[in-house]
């Protein structure tokens, strides 16, 4: 299941970066680099957390995947497009990344055995944690501070996830449901706006 998250949240992030990129007219280093950064970032800052080699560096696959991915998106010449960020496209590809990255990071915190707090954190950091050294690179507030479910979509899905661990009935299909039902909750809190107010 980890991997199956992994794959998918590595492919609709690399897209999000991708529109990122464009949006702030970065040339093609510089879309290079915010397509890595937003893919590999919080799956690097996680598995460093968890005190082992990060997943990128020990698998061809996910430099291969997210380099073919990019070369595809100017192929079909996505970067000539206008507003493509808020686009029905991005938004998807954004919330499968985010659902599919808490998912993986939650399973790797529950597989060393760490506790709520650890896999919240865990979840969170895979999550968020490439999107806001993107965001910082290129000198903008990062994403998940300026819409208030963002981040939220994030904890709640790890919650969910160690809940079905302590029940004893994380498996697949249980894993697809939660998979489905954060990325639709995302769409629909976007859509709606929605956000955690501070008063």
């Amino acid at each position: 299941m980890f991997e199956v998250a992994e794959y998918i949240g590595i492919i609709a992030f690399a897209m999000s970066g991708f529109f990122v990129a464009v949006r702030s007219r970065l040339d093609l280093l510089g879309v290079l680099i915010s397509v890595f950064l937003t893919a590999f970032g919080g799956g690097i800052i996680r598995d460093v957390l968890a005190e082992r080699t990060p997943y990128v560096f020990t698998h061809a696959a996910p430099g291969l995947m997210v380099l073919g991915i990019m070369i595809l998106m100017i192929v079909l010449k996505f970067h000539k497009r206008e507003s493509v960020e808020n686009r029905l496209l991005f938004i998807i590809s954004d919330s499968i990344g985010l659902v599919s990255f808490s998912i993986a990071g939650a399973l790797v915190a529950m597989h060393h055995e760490l506790n709520l707090t650890g896999v919240l954190v865990m979840a969170f950091v895979t999550a968020v944690g490439g999107g806001i050294t993107r965001d910082v690179i290129i000198n903008e507030v990062p994403f998940v501070f300026k819409t208030g479910f963002y981040g939220t979509v994030a904890l709640l899905v790890a919650i969910v996830l160690y809940g079905l661990d302590w029940f004893d009935i994380l498996n697949f299909y249980t894993t697809s449901f939660l998979f489905a039902g954060g990325v639709l909750l995302r769409i629909v809190a976007y859509q709606k706006k929605w956000s955690i107010p501070l008063r």
